[in-house]
């Protein structure tokens, strides 16, 4: 990352990204906080909620440069910061980008899927830089101070039926403050579909219904997230009906579909002759 200003890489704002009125006002706190000490925030919640949007938008309201490491993929400790590799038989250190991240004033770390690293212990180096002094040794780098107003945010699925997670370490745990994020109002997901694909309210709104069946289900109860609602709503928006559009974007039976669809009193759009399949050339 020789030469990559990173103090530049403020990203862009997220259009119709909406949070609850207190959850806005926690992270403007969290800004201020940020101003007078080390702060660190934990972003709990669905897959597909809007978790690294988050990151993004607090990132970009305040003018912060970001930077997002995938923890998924550590293996060992110290691995964030560079690793020795071989070149024409030499061995050598390559920095990575996460030291200079770190010495960014100002920057927002984002911490991706923190609780599913290949090996637990490669997330002990994250003690130091997370602790309050904010400060890290390494044989290769030697001692590293994390820079005046950064901001570590970590965000994490956190569950049983999320394969390869773990649960986040206790002493990990306590250096963050905490949000959690959920599911929209049916209100304002449906809003948010009309807004970034044009789909008509009614339609939103169908589809968000829909949703909130599934999740709710009490016998077979199916994870909708957020992003699936909008991939749902953008198939319609090229002419997909409701129901094409939930099977072609979830793994979810049609006996139960068509159920919760008639249950709502939408049509379900199956008239003519056999079984409705038709074929033409691609």
């Amino acid at each position: 990352m020789a030469g990559f200003d990173l103090s530049a890489a403020v990203p862009t704002p997220e259009e119709h990204f909406f949070l609850e009125e207190r959850e806005i006002v926690y992270l403007e706190r969290i800004h201020e906080l940020s101003k007078r000490h080390p702060v660190n925030l934990l972003v709990a919640g669905k897959q597909g909620c809007g978790k690294s949007t988050l990151v993004r938008q607090f990132a970009a309201r305040n003018s912060r440069p970001m930077a997002t490491f995938q923890i998924g993929i550590l293996s060992e400790p110290g691995q964030l910061f560079g690793e020795h590799r071989l070149k024409e038989g030499e061995t050598y250190y390559q920095k990575f980008l996460f030291p200079q991240a770190i010495q960014t004033p100002g920057c927002v770390i984002h911490l991706e899927e923190i609780n599913r690293p290949e090996h637990p212990k490669a997330l002990n180096m994250l003690f130091s830089v997370l602790a309050e002094d904010r400060r890290v040794w390494t044989d290769e780098l030697g001692l590293l101070q994390v820079a005046e107003g950064v901001v570590f945010v970590a965000t994490l699925n956190e569950g049983d039926e999320f394969i390869g997670t773990e649960m986040l370490d206790a002493a990990l745990r306590d250096r963050f403050y905490v949000t959690l994020l959920g599911y929209l109002p049916a209100e304002i997901e449906a809003r948010v579909l009309e807004l970034k694909t044009g789909i008509d309210s009614a339609d939103a709104l169908t589809v968000v219904n829909v949703a909130n069946q599934l999740r709710g289900n009490a016998q077979e109860p199916i994870t909708v997230s957020t992003r699936h609602t909008l991939m749902i709503a953008e198939l319609i928006s090229v002419g997909a009906s409701v129901k094409e559009a939930f099977i072609n974007s979830l793994s979810v039976s049609k006996d139960v579909l068509e159920s919760i669809l008639l249950s709502l009193h939408i049509q379900l759009g199956q008239t003519g002759k056999g079984n409705g399949l038709r074929y033409r050339s691609y």
